[in-house]
């Protein structure tokens, strides 16, 4: 039978990928530009270190189309390879190829993993980012680069996957059970990314360029709807093809709008009396319209030299520099509620649904998101063929990084509090639904720019009682002090980080034995993660009075009108920060909590391993896998501050070290039995671990008072004033022990059902917890205390208890799953529907720990499915992602990072394209044409209350859509 293959990639990174290092060894030179006799292999041996299965000639035979020419387009091309990497490879994994991390929206490999069976990504600010396996976020699951582990920029271990472009991936393999050879492994498992090797590559000169236009208009006169990727990408092949060059630059602006409602929390004793006593109320609300742009600069460049086929030297080189920059402009107000429930509207049975407001100084918040950082990484790897059976491998390794993430605030209203010039309260009447709250009937209006003054309406400068500067004779004189002086706060974290690696193989491969090979290897790894929290309090220079945005600030009106809360003004908001218009006071020097987050962990890691390949036959079935074992030999320290405020009412932090050496001993077993006819049956057990997580291992700790006048008065320790936190740098690694049981079959080259049973005991889980206190020690009379808003009662703390909080290891639980994944096309069964096909999987996962929490990151439900139609270079296909509710961790106050229950979501996208290649006409003939629409259901993401389950956060970020042009050069 005469197979043909049109590989018809609609990127430029797919052009140069579509026959990515896995198969390119063996691909016809010609398949990039869309020839009908390219036959793709099922899978180049070199690409995993693991045996081959042989081609299924059972199933080729049985296909009613086997006698007729087959033209196999790119998504089905695509499909093949990541069914070859599936089915050959020893362990249980998952697979995408090039072209399906090009083809499907978006620009980044994150949609491509969020689309593999048993696993979910998680939408962040617009973008799918986060990936969790088999239940475990990204935190828990080791990430390699081309079998190197890979640090992120993320404030943990995790990384975000979106910040790793398609015009540099040539594959992703998802390891589900694991073996000794990772160099990266994960209590949910390993991610490894692969990007083009260019001698098993043709030469080729790619140009791409995407068009993205939002569905929703930016609400932010100051910041656009639409956006743009280009790339250019160069492979070549020199010295008689002895050295393999391959170069990409790529360069991304992508913008993203968000209609972004929350509330503070609801409140059952807001209502005291009458008939809606005890009801949920919401406490209060952070409304506002939000735009930002992403924008990634990127260049990756791999030079390779054989100069026989005993000698191998790889470098490759990536340089990823981003900036994430935005806008939030809104209210955060208080909705108060009379005690007796006289403006209460309606209500439910447990909720009031509808009310009207006693009034409050409403705040315009602005704040400005400026978030930027780079990526380094460097890599070498040799390879010597000492002799026909021996190999040598060294491999070294940097890779280094830094993010500053600053997060501001501006405030503006109706005039500085406590001033007598300040404006009326504004009442408002609100409306719950599942949706958030819908307002109406508004008193006072914030888009006049003669109106509103840039000054804080609330009394919340508590924390700048030892200012002495703010207490001048003016503001005496106003009757206002350090509580009215708070304009403004700027958070930042920065974060630096470097990992430094060398690993040494030798591989012997045995001639006739039951052992196929013997993999000894021994790697070394220096890390460290670093974390400076740094926050300023902001006072404008027009203390004690209030004023005007100045002119050339004012940027117009931001809408508000979705939410029924109007215009407001609208101005530039970090330009005013960064220059003189603000006072800065340090508030490291004034709230313990900010060096008390500040630190820096360090780790050395020896990881030795042996790992064995096996083959036999036991009678008509083919049994191989591996089997092997891996040390991890660590030696943990950090370094950070003991932090609280002295009787001078500054911060004293007192420098601390801790830290903590473990070793763990890490057995794997993959067995597969060949069945012959398409049919594999898998077994895998393994003892998996993921390191602790970094914000964990901080030694340091904060003793910190907070003083709101709702909290100073709270007689509850849970709801007081007095709070702590530390961390524990000995914490141990997450530990769990997995058993995976798989049925596989391969009734084509391009389809095959799947279904598999996994099971986590996990054995050591880090986890927060809590305990009472006595803060009396901490006590400073005159200091520990609140102020009212208008400045004329002092208030005492109501209790002296408090809650601590710190991590501790030894918690219990397990994982249970199972995962039901095919790959459809309909030519096998009715050679009419030609082109079309369904690829999709399904994951019930059940999960818990010992304590009752749940595992962040697992949903139990969890669907994917892909629908697309391929032939006669036309393509077309739509996409769905289905989870259910999971917990996930969020951004909070302080610079810190809080959990939040999230709402399941289905996301749906689309794409139609045209390759032109073949169609007689001069130069079209290397131009491929794509409309890619993403989020086509306008899904929102949605947050819930733990204890009422009502709506705190909702995000509507619209749809998005996409024109994409690639042209080949060459």
């Amino acid at each position: 039978m005469n197979t043909k293959i049109k590989l018809a990639c609609s990127t430029a990174v797919l052009t140069l990928l579509c026959a990515a290092p896995a198969f390119a060894q063996t691909a016809d030179p010609a398949a990039d530009q869309g020839a009908t006799n390219t036959v793709v292999p099922p899978v180049d041996p070199a690409a995993d270190a693991t045996p081959t299965a042989p081609t299924d000639t059972t199933a080729t035979a049985a296909d009613p189309a086997a006698d007729q020419d087959i033209v196999v387009t790119g998504l089905r091309a695509s499909l093949e390879r990541a069914q070859a990497l599936k089915r050959n490879n020893s362990s249980v994994i998952e697979a995408v190829s090039a072209e399906d991390i090009g083809k499907l929206p978006q620009s980044s490999v994150a949609d491509s993993l969020g689309r593999l069976a048993g696993l979910a990504g998680e939408r962040r600010s617009g973008r799918i980012s986060g990936i969790s396996v088999r239940g475990f976020r990204e935190d828990f699951v080791g990430t390699t680069l081309n079998g190197r582990e890979l640090i992120g920029i993320g404030d943990n271990r995790g990384v975000e996957y979106d910040l790793y472009p398609a015009e540099i991936v040539g594959a992703a393999v998802v390891y589900k059970t694991p073996d000794a050879g990772l160099t990266a492994m994960g209590v949910g498992g390993t991610v490894d990314i692969r990007t083009v090797r260019p001698l098993e590559r043709k030469p080729a000169l790619i140009a791409n360029a995407t068009f993205e236009q939002n569905g929703m208009k930016s609400k932010n006169p100051d910041f656009k709807d639409n956006g743009h990727r280009f790339a250019l990408s160069y492979t070549d092949k020199l010295a008689d093809d002895t050295i393999g060059i391959a170069l990409t630059a790529a360069t991304t602006s992508s913008p993203v709008q968000d209609n972004y409602f929350s509330v503070w929390g609801y409140d059952k004793n807001a209502i005291t009396s009458g008939p809606n006593a005890g009801k949920y109320v919401p406490t209060g609300i952070d409304i506002s319209s939000r735009s930002r742009v992403l924008k990634r600069d990127t260049l990756a460049g791999v030079l390779q030299y054989q100069p026989t086929d005993q000698f191998t030297a790889t470098f490759d080189a990536l340089y990823i520099k981003f900036k994430d920059q935005g806008i939030s402009r809104g209210f955060i107000e208080a909705l108060p509620v009379a005690a007796n429930g006289s403006t209460v509207i309606s209500s439910n049975d447990t909720t009031v649904t509808s009310a009207r407001t006693t009034g409050f100084n409403s705040v315009i918040r602005s704040d400005p998101l400026d978030k930027r950082g780079d990526l380094k990484v460097f890599g070498g790897n040799i390879v010597y063929k000492a002799t026909s059976n021996l190999d040598l491998t060294l491999d070294v390794s940097r890779s280094e990084s830094n993010k500053r993430d600053t997060r501001a605030e501006s405030y503006a209203g109706l005039g500085r509090a406590g001033l007598a010039s300040q404006g009326p309260n504004n009442l408002r009447t609100w409306t719950y639904s599942p949706d958030g709250l819908m307002f109406s009937n508004n008193s006072q209006t914030f888009d006049d720019y003669s109106m509103v003054k840039l000054a804080g309406p609330q009394s919340w400068g508590g924390s700048l009682a030892p200012i002495t500067q703010l207490n001048t004779a003016a503001a005496r004189a106003a009757g206002i002090g350090f509580a009215q002086a708070q304009d403004g706060f700027v958070n930042t974290a920065r974060f630096d980080e470097y990992l430094n690696a060398v690993r040494l193989e030798a591989n012997y491969r045995f001639d006739d034995s039951f052992l196929k090979s013997v993999s000894l290897a021994v790697r070394y790894s220096n890390h460290k993660k670093s974390k400076e929290n740094e926050g300023f309090f902001l006072t404008a220079n027009t203390y004690p009075s209030d004023g005007p945005v100045p002119e050339d600030a004012r940027r117009g009106v931001a809408d508000l009108g979705w939410v029924g809360l109007g215009d407001v003004v609208a101005y530039d908001a970090l330009g005013l920060i960064n220059s003189n218009f603000y006072q800065r006071w340090d508030a490291g020097a004034l709230e313990p909590d900010r060096l008390g987050d500040t630190y820096s962990i360090h780790e050395k890691v020896w990881q030795p391993s042996i790992k064995a390949d096996f083959e036999s036959n036991l009678g008509s079935i083919r049994m191989f896998g591996n089997v092997g074992v891996q040390g991890l030999f660590t030696d943990q320290r950090a370094s950070g501050f003991n932090a609280l405020v002295v009787s001078t009412l500054r911060v004293q932090a007192t420098p601390i070290t801790d830290g903590a050496k473990y070793t763990r001993v890490l057995p794997s077993l993959n067995m597969n039995f060949d069945l012959g006819g398409g049919h594999t049956v898998r077994f895998a057990l393994a003892k998996v671990v993921s390191r602790p997580r970094i914000d964990y291992l901080n030694p340091g700790s904060s003793v910190k008072f907070s003083n709101n006048v709702s909290n100073v008065t709270n007689s509850n320790p849970e709801l007081g004033p007095w709070t702590s936190r530390s961390g524990n740098a000995r914490l141990r690694p997450y530990e769990a022990n997995q058993a995976d049981l798989s049925y596989e079959y391969y009734f084509a080259s391009d389809g095959f059902v799947s279904a598999s049973a996994f099971y986590k005991d996990l054995r050591n889980w880090n986890v927060q917890t809590t305990t009472l206190r006595d803060f009396t020690q901490f006590y400073i009379p005159g200091y520990h205390q609140a102020v009212s808003s208008d400045g004329t009662t002092i208030y005492t703390p109501a209790t002296f208890q408090g809650v601590n909080t710190t991590f501790t290891g030894g918690l219990k639980g397990r994982v249970k799953g199972i995962e039901l994944q095919g790959s459809l096309p309909f030519r096998r069964f009715i050679g009419a529907l030609d082109g079309f096909g369904v690829t999709g999987g399904a994951a019930f996962t059940d999960g818990k720990l010992d304590d009752g929490s749940r595992i962040p990151g697992l949903s139990s439900r969890v669907f994917q499915g892909t629908a697309y139609f391929e032939k006669y270079g036309f393509s077309a296909r739509i996409s769905a992602n289905n989870r259910s509710k999971w917990v996930s961790e969020d951004r909070g106050g302080s610079n810190s990072i809080a959990n939040v229950n999230r709402s399941g979501q289905t996301l749906v996208d689309a794409q139609i394209g045209y390759d032109f290649a073949g169609i007689g006409v001069n130069y079209l003939d290397r131009l491929r044409v794509s409309i890619q629409a993403q989020n086509l259901t306008n899904e929102k993401d949605t947050y819930t209350d733990s204890a009422s389950g009502l709506t705190t956060r909702q995000e509507t970020f619209g749809r998005n859509f996409l024109l994409n042009l690639t042209y080949a050069l060459f």
